[in-house]
């Protein structure tokens, strides 16, 4: 959209007045803000203008002009300036991560907590993992003569091991067979391949045989399904009631409810090419986020799994903040979990 500079100097005032107050922005309030030689008037005829263009909207009860998720969206395509992490607030993180806890719900469920408190907003976190794995190897070794190790490798080089005792004797030349059919068998075959693949191995095997098959193909699935699965954690609900949007219970109920219940992955954006994703007002599909916006970056966990972390707030929310916070995070996560270090600290205050 062609602006001219004065329009857009106008507009980026307005919104980050409204980020701050939550209030209807009115021209005398943009004329003492602004460092430009223009008189109310001529700011109300710019306001006007800007209203015309879809930019700004105009609540009933007020003289004044609140940004529309048209002009929130420009603001964050253009006008935006980058906000630069105080020392204070990347320490906070740093500390944050520096727990190095290797457990996947654990470090999704601090990283969440983390957003939620910088932020003031309700946050979530979830790792999105693979799909269509499949078990490229199986390995078979015996340890004893009733006890073996299944050692299986994906076709994304993860390897998972289990150590398996039975009731009776198995030899070694039965343990070798049961390998050779295994990797015959059952390689290659995604996991809503395999169930129908052993279904028709049952037909032929004999008992004692398709035992100890399904055995090593139900690790197998178990593998696949836990690197496939997706978990959620939300934290900092109870942040909506503290903004002037969402004081309403009646107006806050919906968007807590759907936060909360069940968390269904599938609820939440996961940025797909860019490592940062904002939604604004209707650009979000469901309807408890029309009124909101969702922040939501990813990292690289590893073994080819991406983790998101993100937050919901009101359209007037501090983007610039909120993404330099977000993207500090995801940077510090991907560190950690790739090379097992933390990003560099700022030191510039701003």
């Amino acid at each position: 959209m062609d602006l001219t500079e004065r329009k857009k100097r106008i507009l980026r005032a307005i919104i980050e007045s409204y980020i701050q107050s939550a209030e209807p922005v009115g021209s005398k309030a943009i004329a003492a803000s602004i460092d430009m030689e223009v008189s109310s008037a001529t700011i109300r005829n710019e306001m006007a203008d800007l209203e015309a263009m879809g930019l700004l909207e105009k609540p009933h009860t007020s003289a004044g002009r609140i940004p529309s998720p048209k002009g929130y969206r420009l603001y964050v395509n253009e006008l935006m300036e980058e906000h630069k992490l105080s020392l204070q607030e990347t320490q906070r993180i740093n500390q944050a991560l520096a727990m190095r806890m290797r457990e996947l719900d654990r470090v999704l469920d601090q990283a969440g907590r983390v957003v939620s408190q910088l932020t003031n907003y309700p946050s979530f976190a979830l790792s999105s993992g693979l799909s269509r794995m499949t078990i490229r190897r199986f390995d078979l070794l015996m340890v004893e003569r009733n006890a073996f190790i299944i050692v299986v490798m994906t076709d994304t080089d993860i390897v998972r091991n289990r150590l398996i005792r039975l009731p009776s004797d198995l030899t070694e030349a039965q343990l070798q067979m049961l390998n050779t059919l295994l990797n015959t068998t059952f390689t290659g075959l995604t996991l809503e391949e395999i169930t129908p693949e052993l279904m028709r191995v049952a037909q032929h095997a004999a008992g004692e045989a398709y035992g100890l098959i399904s055995l090593v193909v139900s690790f197998a699935m178990e593998v696949l399904e836990s690197l496939e699965q997706r978990t959620v954690h939300t934290s900092g609900l109870a942040h909506l009631l503290e903004l002037p949007e969402y004081r309403s219970l009646e107006r806050a109920q919906p968007l807590m409810s759907y936060l909360s219940e069940e968390a269904d992955p599938a609820r939440f954006p996961v940025p797909k090419d860019d490592p940062m994703k904002i939604l604004i007002g209707p650009e979000n599909v469901a309807d408890a986020l029309k009124d909101t916006s969702v922040v939501v970056a990813s990292y690289d966990i590893g073994d080819g799994m991406r983790g998101v972390i993100g937050v919901v707030g009101p359209t007037r929310m501090d983007y610039a903040k909120i993404t330099a916070r977000l993207s500090y995070l995801a940077e510090g996560l991907s560190r950690l979990f790739g090379q097992g270090e933390l990003p560099q600290g700022r030191d510039d205050e701003k």
